[in-house]
């Protein structure tokens, strides 16, 4: 995966500065616990940093640099400051001076990673949580398509605790207005989301409208899903967290979290070599966002054949499909879907743009 992927999509910059997949449904699949080990795609850390909070051990593994730098900031925060001065550094509350706390973390970061930000004390003055590229996506959403289809009065009243039968009339009566499914379906377009979102190699195997299925995605989480519990909905719609923080962020959880930051270890590279530099006594379950979409069938079953391989009896499989279906491939018989799982855990992902998550499980004998 590394040679190929990377050989198409540039990793010299932060892509996600969060992790857009709902960590609460994935701690439901994965059940972290004291004990267990898991490998995990890094990303922004924080689902990574969910699963260490509930006593696991876990390796973060990333194709870039860039990610990691960012992964390694925030856990020099969280080991350093509050709860309140790290809302605060991270860019989710007002700050003071976010450069007089780095030069305090500074002494905890790895030189090259020091290096890095020192180059970037500009993205640090806003917040690392608003660096990444996806969330800039967010904010020209936010300033130049949102305004056009919906007033701030309607952007609140959204976001305020409502029945499920008072969001359907509101999202009826008061959301979906021509205006809205246009710009929307631009915005959501192949072309503008490859270009200003993800990168136009994320959608090489994507067949069908993709504007079409993110829409239906988003009414079904504007109705069906409690809007006010929502931080990816709300961090969308007004550019920050509110009361609704990500799992790893929430408060009651913060001690549980400093504690067990101790267990991430760091790996740069693709996530079977990862399997391999890390393999020890074998890994627990696997937290794998959507990467199987960005690959071949060919190279799907590599990968998770590799997996297999470092993997215990037991083990649980955890990703996320956005628009290209992808499951364990069939020739891999000693692994089993847990369809009603994985039903049960999507209908409650609060990251509305995924079509599917699938939990799968390592039954034993491992595939040659």
């Amino acid at each position: 995966m590394a040679e190929q992927l990377t050989d198409r999509v540039k990793f010299d910059l932060i892509r996600y500065a969060n992790c857009w997949e709902d960590a609460n449904i994935l701690c439901a699949a994965l059940n972290p616990a004291p004990g267990k080990r898991f490998l995990s795609i890094a990303s922004g850390g924080d689902n990574s940093f969910a699963l260490a909070a509930e006593g696991a051990d876990v390796v973060a593994a990333d194709l870039s640099f860039s990610q990691l730098a960012c992964v390694e900031l925030k856990i020099a925060a969280i080991k350093t400051l509050s709860h309140a001065e790290l809302l605060a550094f991270i860019g989710i509350r007002d700050c003071i001076d976010r450069s007089q706390v780095y030069r305090a973390l500074r002494p905890l970061l790895r030189q090259r990673v020091v290096d890095y930000w020192d180059g970037r004390l500009d993205i640090l003055k806003e917040g690392i949580v608003h660096a990444g590229k996806f969330e800039r996506y967010f904010q020209l959403f936010r300033s130049y398509i949102l305004p056009l289809t919906q007033g701030r009065k309607n952007v609140a009243r959204l976001l305020t605790p409502k029945s499920l039968e008072e969001r359907r009339h509101f999202y009826t009566t008061k959301w979906d207005n021509l205006r809205w499914r246009l710009m929307f379906k631009i915005f959501v377009s192949r072309f503008v989301m490859g270009r200003l979102g993800r990168d136009p190699e994320f959608f090489r195997y994507v067949e069908g409208s993709v504007a079409d299925r993110i829409m239906g995605r988003v009414k079904y989480a504007l109705t069906e899903l409690p809007s006010h519990t929502n931080p990816y909905l709300e961090y969308i719609l007004t550019g920050n967290y509110g009361k609704a923080l990500p799992r790893y962020l929430e408060p009651e959880r913060y001690g549980q979290l400093r504690e067990g930051l101790d267990r991430v270890t760091l790996f740069e590279g693709s996530i079977q070599d990862a399997a391999v530099a890390h393999a020890k006594s074998g890994f627990d379950g696997f937290n794998l966002s959507d990467i199987f979409e960005y690959l071949d069938p060919a190279l799907c079953q590599s990968v998770y054949s590799t997996l297999l391989k470092k993997a215990n009896v037991g083990a649980r499989f955890a990703y996320w499909n956005m628009l290209v279906p992808r499951s364990c491939p069939e020739s891999i018989t000693t692994v089993v879907s847990h369809r009603e799982i994985s039903d049960e855990l999507f209908r409650r992902d609060q990251a509305f743009f995924y079509s599917a998550f699938v939990v799968e499980v390592y039954r034993g004998k491992k595939d040659r």
